[in-house]
């Protein structure tokens, strides 16, 4: 079994955004501990309002070479795409 403390990734969101975004890993033993030493190393400026830790190992991804079968059944998917829809004059612009 590995000493290794689990790999985390830290995600943060800033004073004037709405989304979080990936800032970088590290390693704790739990998850207090990954959220206290995200704001120790990513924050040091004051710049987070929340912060995020996920341990690598529970994320998923697609895999990029793999992007045709997951992304082109959409294409079939006429009503998904924003064309198929008038919109009426009294909207404007979009």
């Amino acid at each position: 079994m590995s000493q290794e403390w689990p790999l985390w990734e830290i995600f943060i969101r800033g004073q004037h955004g709405l989304n979080h975004r990936h800032v970088g890993s590290l390693h704790a033993p739990d998850a207090e501990m990954a959220i206290n030493n995200a704001r120790d190393v990513y924050t040091r400026r004051n710049e987070g309002v929340s912060i995020w830790a996920v341990k690598s190992d529970d994320i998923v991804a697609s895999v990029p070479s793999k992007k045709g079968p997951l992304f082109e059944p959409s294409n079939s998917k006429v009503y998904r795409h924003p064309t198929f829809f008038k919109i009426p004059e009294e909207v404007g612009h979009m």
